[in-house]
């Protein structure tokens, strides 16, 4: 079934490719999405929530004498992640034109960048992660450089210069690991087991925090960012922010803390602090934006770090609550880049000092008004939207932790109500400018997919359990694994019940 997931999509990027233009590649691509999604799905109602293990597990022994396995497994950290990716993947499908020209080329590359994500996630030896990481930077090199706007060359190349340190980073760090630890086997498991000096431990550690830190992004290493999404298209920018970005977070939890909880337990306090940083920072900058689609870019910046802080309390709840965040923060900003696409495509731009009253009933966009300010209500973490359930399991998990930092990520919350009311009532409340005359109206096949994303960002902050459950049982027993290894308790068997 996992191998399913990541081939279906690689396997439908040949057919879209190979069919002609005249057999509609949209609609191709619309039903294999819609399949993967369904079959993620089924993968969901299938597993065990009382496992905190790995689940559907699969093993075919590849370049044994270089340590290399096709090992696939899902447990309560992946899965999350992997409906997130099906789900947001079908919903840039969906947005998608019918003709963006070169159509072909471009659902093929959607495709294939969906198969590698979900490799990623389900990814059990080191360098299968790997290949299936760098699989998908290609393929968004070209959706950005191919399909983008202006300075979508520059975007690009940035894009891709970054993502490629952060690969050759990681591959750094798994071959040191395992070179150092004597092990010709780079599976999980296998690199988890090593009784290395801390020293040693700390190098390698600060390698692949600076490696994913530039996946997230974190300050400093965010730059490329708000470049890349500008001149991303809005179904790009849709997964940039709320799939992509996540493979940074997933490495963190899976990699710097699975694999050095002695490490990361000396580095934690730096890490909060980290996480402080990224938050206002991201904030701060974001109130100063004019560019709507850049406020929202930077944003990320602030929300990510809210991950950051929850991985670096190390407990059970926390690793629970980063799983949480990631999925809150990928539907709250797919469905505020996609807003932010339909704004660009009726009106031409997206410049604050242009946009006013745009909540006209008559002549301008009141249901996407709406739907943006639901977004903005998630995202400032109001109760009974899913971004409360996130950053309130996060502030509660790692206030026991690191008090001050916590503090002051809360903070960011009233920052981010700050420059999000602003793009609001900048670009919304008041008179409709007259540079923008009617706007056209928005058809219900371009609202359908935004009011798809609002509705799961209702029900999921409605019911916070169809969402924290899946992950209870592999937080709990990452926490007993990370204790064991700090041994402030011996391990122990947990029996869970679901």
């Amino acid at each position: 079934m996992l191998s399913v997931l990541v081939w279906l999509p690689i396997a439908g990027a040949l057919v879209v490719g190979c069919l002609p233009e005249s057999f509609r590649p949209r609609w191709i691509t619309l039903g294999f999405t819609a399949l993967v999604l369904l079959l993620s799905a089924v993968v969901a109602f299938q597993f065990n929530l009382a496992d905190g293990g790995l689940q559907f597990q699969e093993h075919i022994p590849w370049l044994t004498s270089l340590g290399i396995a096709y090992s696939l497994g899902v447990d309560g950290l992946s899965l999350p992640l992997l409906l997130l990716n099906s789900f947001l993947v079908w919903i840039a499908v969906w947005m998608s034109d019918e003709n963006p020209g070169k159509s072909r080329l471009y659902y093929a590359l959607l495709l294939v960048m969906s198969g590698g994500v979900a490799g990623a996630f389900l990814a059990q030896n080191a360098l299968l992660f790997f290949l299936f990481f760098e699989l998908e930077l290609i393929p968004l090199y070209l959706l950005i450089t191919l399909w983008g706007g202006a300075r979508r060359n520059y975007a690009a190349t940035k894009f891709l210069i970054y993502t490629a340190i952060s690969g050759i980073l990681i591959l750094a760090a798994f071959f040191g690991l395992a070179n150092l630890a004597a092990t010709p086997d780079f599976s999980f498991e296998a690199l988890r087991n090593h009784s290395l000096p801390m020293g040693t431990q700390l190098v390698l550690l600060g390698i692949v925090l600076v490696a994913f830190g530039i996946k997230i992004p974190l300050v400093p290493f965010h730059t490329w960012l708000p470049d890349a999404h500008v001149e991303a298209s809005a179904p790009i920018s849709v997964l940039l922010a709320g799939v992509l970005l996540k493979l940074g977070t997933y490495g963190l939890v899976r990699f710097g803390l699975g694999f050095f909880p002695q490490a990361w337990h000396v580095l934690a306090p730096a890490l909060a602090t980290w996480a402080v940083v990224s938050v206002l920072y991201g904030c701060l900058t974001a109130i100063a934006q004019k560019n709507m689609k850049k406020m929202v870019a930077y944003s990320s910046i602030g929300h990510m770090g809210y991950v950051l802080l929850a991985a670096a309390a190390a407990t059970p709840l926390s690793i629970q609550a980063s799983v949480c965040q990631m999925v809150a923060h990928g539907l709250i900003s797919g469905l505020m880049f996609l807003l932010v696409g339909i704004i660009y495509k009726k009106t031409g731009s997206l410049d604050l000092d242009e946009l006013c009253g745009l909540m006209a009933p008559e002549r301008g966009l009141p249901v996407t008004g709406s739907l943006m300010i639901l977004a903005v209500m998630a995202s400032a973490g109001i109760p009974s939207m899913v971004g409360f359930v996130g950053e309130f399991l996060v502030f509660k998990s790692s206030f026991a932790v690191f008090p001050i930092q916590t503090l002051l990520c809360i903070l960011g919350t009233g920052l981010t109500a700050v420059y999000l009311l602003t793009l609001i009532n900048r670009s919304f409340f008041g008179r409709l400018s007259p540079k923008l005359g009617n706007l056209p109206p928005v058809r219900w096949s371009e609202r359908a997919p935004a009011i798809v994303v609002a509705l799961a960002i209702v029900v999921l902050g409605l019911q916070p359990n169809w969402l924290t459950r899946w992950s209870e049982a592999t937080a709990a027993a990452y926490g007993t694994q990370i204790a064991s290894r700090l041994a402030l308790v011996p391990p122990a068997p947990r029996t869970l019940t679901p």
